[in-house]
């Protein structure tokens, strides 16, 4: 059916053409696109598949940031773990949201995105920050391409670069203070400590760590899940304690236990289903041991330090007494051996002035006895 913006004439050469409007001028003037047949019925046809097609395109081209960001979040929300899906939502609506919203999509570009990084890195928002920022909008977009058919241009999206910073390790008069304190006032909280200082534990694992995951006759300990506190959608409060699987498939991993932790672990088991930290079947989230922790460290008179300090240490303990990094990054639940690599190792030096003096060591006696 013909409707008031198309039309279709003979032409002088007998051939039909349909014509309709696709766009308007700034100054209000149609832009018309034409087809042709040979005959009223073909010219028709091809008139009625090129509307259907140019009103796609014009509902892609008019298609806002606002409204792309519900549907995406409709779709990754079941692709994702809740605590990766909070991540984005968090994100989105705290930094690009309020500088896109009102955008087309189809007029993203790396210039656009280059502008909002610099405005961002004037801000003061790490490099490290602001790259998690547009890789969850690179996410976005990507879907954004599919699903409306469009080619958006983001070769040229210049990041910040991040310095990689290595993870340097409690003294050892930190640690010796640390351990004597904990020994003497032993307690539940003080041997998650103890767990985290000599197995590398991340504070969320330690968390979620339940005795039915300690295998005590084997000395064998089970990262099976992690709890964290994430950004909530709806309600009153602004976030939420969740227990989900951990943060990668590596990361579900079995540790053996030290010898020297087997007593304190056989004094304090509890039933299967209760926490290690709690005594309960009631979580303690991650915040609350933070807590705990500043207040151990304060009676044990060492300076103030982050809880994952702990398992920066225990790492760099392991490389400078010849672990290896393979066996390490399984310890560590590390996706890649890298990871451990860029982290922890020697970021004193120490290891390197041992492994240098020690090798002159043999090539001077080996001169000597030649």
């Amino acid at each position: 059916m013909i409707n008031r913006n198309e039309t279709i004439t003979k032409r002088s050469d007998g051939r039909y053409m349909g014509r309709f409007i696709i766009d308007h001028k700034k100054n209000g003037k149609p832009i018309y696109q034409y087809v042709y047949g040979k005959t009223y019925e073909e010219a028709e046809k091809k008139l009625q598949i090129a509307r259907s097609i140019e009103s796609l395109y014009l509902s892609n081209k008019t298609c806002d940031v606002c409204k792309a960001y519900d549907e995406w979040l409709t779709v990754i929300q079941n692709r994702v773990k809740e605590s990766t899906y909070a991540n984005y939502r968090l994100k989105f609506e705290k930094h690009l949201l309020p500088a896109f919203c009102e955008m087309i999509c189809s007029e993203i570009n790396s210039a656009v995105i280059n502008t909002f990084i610099k405005n961002k890195i004037a801000e003061g928002l790490s490099a490290s920050y602001i790259r998690d920022l547009i890789t969850v909008f690179k996410c976005f977009l990507n879907f954004v391409q599919e699903e409306y058919s469009l080619r958006l241009s983001l070769k040229n999206i210049l990041l910040p670069k991040v310095e990689k910073k290595k993870s340097h390790k409690m003294s050892d008069e930190q640690q010796n203070n640390l351990v004597s304190y904990v020994v003497s006032h032993m307690d539940l909280t003080g041997l998650g400590v103890l767990i985290s200082l000599f197995m590398g534990l991340r504070i969320g694992e330690l968390c979620g760590l339940k005795w039915k995951d300690i295998d005590l006759e084997n000395k064998i300990m089970r990262i099976n899940c992690t709890v964290q506190r994430i950004y909530k959608e709806n309600g009153s409060s602004k976030t939420s304690v969740v227990i989900t699987p951990p943060k990668s498939s590596t990361s579900r991993r079995s540790i053996p236990i030290p010898d020297f932790l087997v007593p304190y672990l056989t004094v304090f088991k509890g039933a299967d289903n209760e926490y290690l930290l709690s005594g309960t079947e009631k979580v303690v989230e991650p915040r609350t041991m933070q807590y705990r922790f500043k207040r151990i460290l304060e009676e044990a008179n060492v300076e103030r330090i982050n809880y994952h300090k702990l398992r920066s240490t225990f790492a760099t303990n392991c490389i400078e007494n010849g672990y290896d990094a393979k066996t390490l990054s399984c310890v560590l639940g590390h996706s890649t051996v890298n990871i451990t690599l860029d982290k922890y190792v020697h970021p004193d030096y120490k290891h390197e002035r041992d492994m240098v003096n020690s090798q002159s060591q043999r090539m001077l006696c080996q001169s000597v006895s030649d």
